[in-house]
């Protein structure tokens, strides 16, 4: 059950201007799409359907790394049904390779294959069966080749080169070519400060690969059009992104590439690359006929990219009387085959590598790898989260060498509003780190062992193992632990991070009606819930209706980096601001002459009216745009950031930083190694709250994911052949509403005076604090130093 508490901000949020049209900001109002989803009716990308359409079937690799000697499609191409069979020298232009930064993925595999599941031909037919019977039969001869799956492999002298004749603009910089990019954050003098240290404790960790296991799997359909170009519906986190991506491997301008955002079933990171966009356009476009494609669950983990895994080695000092003298970090990034967002994904882990704490001298370097695992890129967190992993287990050994408490330990050292980061970044908006430890540990905590009254009648769910019905209460212990993280919100290092909107307003049968349209993706975030909302707030309109989102709009950018109600927010702000400002301007011209308030008072729009700051009604809305529409388009910028030094790590590289804090309450089976993640209470800073209601949601959402990669979730490959083997929920574990604890939710509102409203995103957040946590939690029931993710039965019984 959800618990929250809510603080009132230390000052005002920026610039509202009006508080009381229904609706508007500040109120929970309902998701205009969650009735349709919880009752099965909402329609997903995967849901549409066009009269003779096609099927497409994409075929992968069944190796990880080998030369291509041959693909034979004659059989499949001869098959009943079949329309078309592509393979890379069918591809219509000499742009063969797609990316976010690095453009080193190809459409379709050419002479060889570098990670397992790489797509290597496309086949579109008249039924999705025929289409995978057709691939079936599609030869291809492979010579495979040494595989590439760790830092010694990567780095070896003679070590196979990922890509060879790299000249990307990181390649210059980076010591071996197997390494993506490389970013060090030196700031002081770690060998000085390490001689004032009397306690030094070092630590190795590793983070599993992690999945965004979204629900919804990968799919869109590709209509052909008329004047040569096609028409795009498709699940995704960035439509322009896309289309920057497909428009020139189709040979096509831009404009002739239309992309709309159909029904998203979660994307979490795993939908900021291309899946089946370029596939599905080209076969739509090679047989005129539109076609769909549709990954069943088995393919969508071939299909997108994973949470790097990672390995961590992390030293840090403390005086004796438990101030932090030093960090030395060394963090190794899986980035698998392909760029993807690695170099973004390594500088979040080295710039937030030093966590939410005062350290005046540190050295961080992290690098990500090519290697021939499945490639890695975005996901919740990026790169925070392997590196919140890391420095929470060093502030409990430090705690525990010092003989201190554990919070009030991270409390002495945690930085506030006016810390200056390993980047030299002044922290300039409110941080309220060790109020958030103080709030987390302040909590009472749960009964414990509440099955022990039961009896016999206990019901066996509040017992590690739960319905397998394995424990009865014997070995079972209580832990607790408590984190606490730091991430970044938007897009960082000089990146021009910008967000489109376009608003209209107009009167519709009588009443007045605003149109908000972006290019927003929404992936269950709820961003058109708060579009909505800020439309009705600045305009005083109850009725407002959110265009389908796509590209005949400007950029939003990504449904990523806790960034759209930042950005996106912002740019819907701005515009209705500038819809008030023409509205009102045609009031002054229509109704000046009658009332002396039109020309000297500070005038709103209320409830359908415009009204003196007095409350004086002066006109209806209806009244001023009769006959007229007011339509305004305009972009919105953060401040500017800057990349950071490739030798020092020094530079402003971020927008706004969030925070939050947890701790966790488990039993613990030590006979049998199992879990029970009694409760997850979580403190978290969100600057103003737009919707409180999703705002509890989203922290818990990020709650329950760092929940599974602490206990359950990771995608396994093989460390010989670079195979996953797990590509399944029957063996790639989520958490359930049955491992899901109660999840109390308390937050703060110190306004953020550089944001709209105040706010301070917060999706990401909760996923970085919620996993160290729980293992704190675990290694405080079991006394076991547990450095690796997720923490399996094995590793606390001993059967390793």
């Amino acid at each position: 059950m959800a618990q929250n508490t809510r603080t009132a901000p230390a000052g005002t949020p920026t610039n509202v201007t009006q508080k009381h049209t229904k609706g508007g900001i500040g109120e929970s109002t309902l998701r205009p799409d969650g009735t349709l989803k919880v009752t099965g009716e909402f329609a997903y990308s995967s849901d549409m359907w066009h009269e003779d359409m096609l099927w497409g079937q994409t075929l992968r690799s069944t190796v990880a790394h080998a030369e291509i000697v041959s693909i034979d499609i004659s059989e499949a191409l001869a098959m009943s049904g079949v329309y078309a069979v592509l393979t890379y020298d069918d591809l219509p232009t000499e742009v063969k390779n797609y990316g976010l930064e690095i453009q080193d993925t190809p459409v379709l595999a050419h002479g060889r294959v570098r990670h397992h599941g790489e797509p290597v031909a496309l086949i579109a037919a008249d039924h999705p069966e025929t289409a995978r019977r057709a691939a079936a039969k599609v030869k291809i001869e492979y010579r495979e080749l040494p595989v590439v799956t760790d830092e010694a492999s990567a780095l070896a002298p003679d070590a196979p080169l990922i890509h060879e004749g790299r000249d990307d603009h990181h390649s210059g910089h980076v010591p071996h070519p197997n390494i993506v990019h490389r970013q060090p954050i030196i700031r002081g003098d770690v060998a000085e400060a390490r001689k004032r240290a009397d306690v030094i404790v070092e630590g190795e960790y590793v983070f599993g690969m992690q999945d965004q296991a979204f629900l919804g799997p990968e799919s869109g359909l590709a209509v052909p059009s008329e004047d040569g170009g096609v028409d795009l519906y498709v699940a995704t986190q960035w439509l322009h992104s896309d289309l920057k991506q497909i428009a020139p491997v189709l040979g096509l301008p831009e404009e002739k590439v239309r992309m709309t955002l159909s029904g998203v079933g979660g994307a979490f990171g795993g939908r900021e690359d291309l899946s089946m966009q370029i596939h599905a356009c080209l076969l739509a476009l090679r047989t005129g006929k539109p076609v769909k494609i549709v990954y069943n669950r088995f393919e969508s983990f071939f299909g997108h990219v994973h949470r790097h895994p990672a390995k961590l080695h992390y030293e840090h000092g403390a005086t004796k009387d438990g101030k932090l003298t030093h960090l030395k970090a060394r963090i190794v990034l899986d980035g698998g085959a392909y760029a993807s967002a690695s170099p973004a994904v390594v500088g979040n882990a080295s710039s937030l590598g030093a966590g939410p704490y005062v350290i005046d001298d540190v050295e961080i370097e992290a690098v990500a790898l090519y290697t021939n695992n499945p490639p890695c890129g975005a996901m919740r967190g990026f790169g925070a989260v392997q590196a919140c992993f890391a420095y929470e287990a060093q502030m409990d050994k430090l705690a525990a060498k010092l003989g201190m408490d554990p919070v009030e330990f991270r409390r002495l050292n945690a930085m506030e509003q006016g810390t200056i980061m390993p980047t030299g970044q002044v922290v300039d908006s409110p941080a309220p780190v060790s109020e958030l430890l103080r709030r987390v540990k302040a909590r009472p905590l749960p009964p414990e062992q509440q099955w022990l009254a039961a009896g016999e009648q206990a019901d066996v769910r509040a017992l590690p193992g739960g319905l397998s019905n394995t424990t009865h209460g014997e070995g079972v212990v209580r832990g607790v632990g408590y984190a606490v993280g730091i991430k970044n919100v938007g897009f960082s290092e000089g990146f021009d991070d910008y967000s489109t909107a376009r608003v209209r307003l107009e009167v519709i049968n009588g009443e007045t009606v605003a149109m908000v349209h972006t290019a927003m993706a929404e992936v269950g975030q709820g961003g058109v819930t708060v579009h909505a909302q800020i439309a009705r707030t600045e305009l005083g309109v109850t009725q407002v209706t959110i265009h389908p989102a796509d590209t005949q709009v400007g950029s939003a950018g990504s449904t990523s980096a806790s960034r759209q109600t930042y950005m996106t927010g912002g740019a819907v702000k701005n515009t209705c601001e500038k819809v008030r400002e023409a509205v009102l301007e045609i009031g002054r011209r229509k109704f000046g002459s009658y009332h002396p308030a039109w020309a000297t008072a500070e005038l709103l729009l209320e409830n359908g009216k415009v009204v003196t700051d007095g409350g004086e009604v002066l006109a209806d809305l209806a009244d001023v745009l009769e006959g007229e529409a007011v339509d305004q388009e305009h972009e919105f910028r953060h401040r500017p950031t800057v990349p950071f030094d490739l030798v020092t790590g020094q530079g402003d590289g971020h927008v706004q930083y969030t925070f939050a804090a947890h701790r966790a309450v488990v039993e613990v089976d030590t006979e049998l190694g199992l879990v029970k993640v009694i409760e997850l209470a979580t403190a978290q800073d969100v600057g103003t709250a737009l919707n409180m209601l999703s705002v509890v949601g989203q922290i818990q959402g990020g709650t329950t994911q760092g929940l599974g990669v602490a206990v359950m979730e990771e995608i396994i490959v093989d460390p010989k052949t670079a195979k996953v083997r797990n590509p399944s929920f029957t063996d790639y574990l989520i958490p359930t509403i049955l491992d899901t604890p109660t999840i109390p939710v308390d937050v703060l509102e110190l306004a953020d005076p550089n944001a709209p409203y105040g706010l301070r995103g917060l999706g990401e957040a909760p996923t970085l604090s919620s996993t160290p946590a729980v293992l704190a939690a675990i290694r405080n029931a079991t006394g076991l130093e547990l450095n690796k993710t997720p923490v399996r039965p094995e590793a606390l019984t001993g059967t390793l």
